[in-house]
């Protein structure tokens, strides 16, 4: 190592000793490192967050115990690698401790936890997969413009935050049901970028060859995309209700708007799951417009996580995928113990229109959604948040945007590319078990007969070889 790099380090790990403070002196380590020599700031921490500065074989390691020593390392850590003698240095951490705004609880002693840790893979995938939903559903707005989408479209820009981190807390055979910005949910349950375009533009190739349109898509444990304001509450109650009683430890989470918060059959719903306490998480995402209609203007009482009465509520900053991440957790725990369902507010923002139809600048203002976009949005914040604690290098993230927009332009080619699903498969998989169904023809005499359900044979006669049927 030459002189003037060492002396840099140096120069960090004296600083880093003294700007710890003292009652974080216990839980940390710094230690200085290569081939031939070592140098430590004692103290026991075990089980820490923990940074790594690498300068080819030279490393830096630095375990945290606290939010406030992360704070004071990272810092530094910023100013040392923006050093010109360190210009080439790679700063890196596997795990970092954050902070998230306090929840607010409603009839509740206790909610998560303000401290989160988040590690460089999940910091990468959240990244990702926010980037991916935002590109795909500002092609699929392209796409409409050009009348390339027929119908309903309403898209999920600005909410990203809100998927991303409840799907990351979501564990095996949990279940999610939401209403009809249903494109980023259906790509995070496990459809392809082009299924999820695919079926917008009623492709064959698309999530379900082209039948559902924007409202109606679905994996496994995805049920849907609902078209009617407020009608997946009850079946939302339902699934935690086959849940409970097949003695899974999982949870349904159902997703509605504050549009639907105030329909009469969430309080049907929610009446019926703490009755049976069901494990049930009604999500409201309070985007603050039902339409064009201002929340202010529409609830009496516009603290949704409230309104479950009986039921208890937590409101999460829906801008934070950490926060939300962490509320879902911590709810799942709560769910699981058998204390019944919960209502949760996700305070968030849509960029555009209620659907495309809407231009969403005759409510409110074009500097409105600037200040958001400038000072809230879930993906320049959460970008920012990494890099400077050193999860993350800018270069990292240029490159996952690059591959991003790769894969969203070549599923923007399928989608426009692509055939329709022929009139014999037309009725598959509407109807379960039953005879083959058959239509009418051009002509009088002429008939076409329906498979009831979307085999492997039926896709491959049709020149699709997707997946087969739910």
């Amino acid at each position: 190592m030459a002189q003037a790099e060492k002396s840099v380090l140096s120069s960090f790990w004296r600083q880093a000793s003294t700007a710890i403070p003292p009652h974080c002196h216990s839980h940390t380590t710094i230690t200085m490192q290569n081939s031939s020599w070592k140098s430590r700031h004692s103290c026991d921490a075990f089980d820490a967050p923990r940074f790594y500065i690498h300068f080819d074989s030279h490393v830096l390691s630095i375990s945290v115990g606290c939010p406030i020593a992360a704070m004071a390392l990272g810092l530094l850590s910023k100013k040392l690698v923006a050093s010109p003698v360190l210009s080439s240095a790679r700063f890196l951490s596997s795990e970092v401790a954050f902070q998230t705004k306090p929840y607010k609880l409603h009839k509740l002693e206790t909610g998560p936890s303000n401290d989160v840790v988040l590690t460089k893979d999940d910091a990468m995938v959240y990244y990702r997969q926010m980037q991916l939903i935002r590109r795909m559903e500002t092609a699929a707005g392209n796409l409409y413009k050009e009348k390339k989408i027929r119908g309903f479209c309403h898209l999920y820009s600005g909410q990203e935050a809100c998927a991303v981190g409840m799907k990351a807390a979501m564990e095996h055979d949990d279940a999610l049901i939401t209403a009809y910005r249903c494109h980023g949910w259906t790509y995070l349950f496990g459809a392809s970028t082009s299924e999820v375009l695919s079926e917008l533009t009623g492709k064959i190739t698309g999530n379900v060859f082209g039948k559902g349109g924007s409202m109606h898509m679905y994996e496994r444990n995805f049920y849907g995309g609902n078209g009617i304001v407020g009608a997946q509450q009850p079946l939302g109650a339902g699934v935690a209700l086959a849940m409970k009683y097949r003695k899974q430890k999982n949870i349904c989470l159902t997703l509605y708007g504050d549009g639907a918060a105030n329909q009469g059959q969430l309080f049907e719903a929610t009446n019926m799951a703490k009755l049976w306490n069901l494990p049930v998480l009604f999500v409201c995402e309070n985007n603050g417009f039902g339409m064009g209609t201002a929340v202010e203007r529409a609830s009496a009482s516009t603290e949704y996580y409230t309104r479950g009465d009986y039921i208890p509520g937590l409101w999460i900053d829906g801008m934070d995928v950490l926060a939300v991440r962490e509320s879902i957790r911590w709810a799942k725990e709560y769910c699981n113990s058998g204390k019944g369902p919960l209502m949760l507010e996700m305070a968030t923002y849509r960029y555009g229109g209620h659907s495309m139809s809407d231009p969403g600048t005759s409510y409110r203002t074009r500097e409105e959604i600037q200040e958001v976009r400038k000072t809230r949005d879930p993906i320049t914040g959460f970008k920012d948040r990494i890099i400077t604690a050193g999860l993350a290098a800018e270069e990292e993230l240029k490159a996952i945007d690059k591959d991003v927009r790769r894969e969203v332009e070549k599923a923007v080619q399928v989608a426009t590319s692509e055939g329709v699903l022929p009139p014999e498969a037309l009725y598959a998989d509407v109807y379960y078990n039953t005879e083959a169904q058959s239509i009418r023809g051009a002509t009088v005499d002429e008939t076409i007969v329906q498979p009831f359900k979307t085999t492997p044979e039926l896709l491959k006669s049709l020149g699709r070889d997707a997946k087969a049927s739910f």
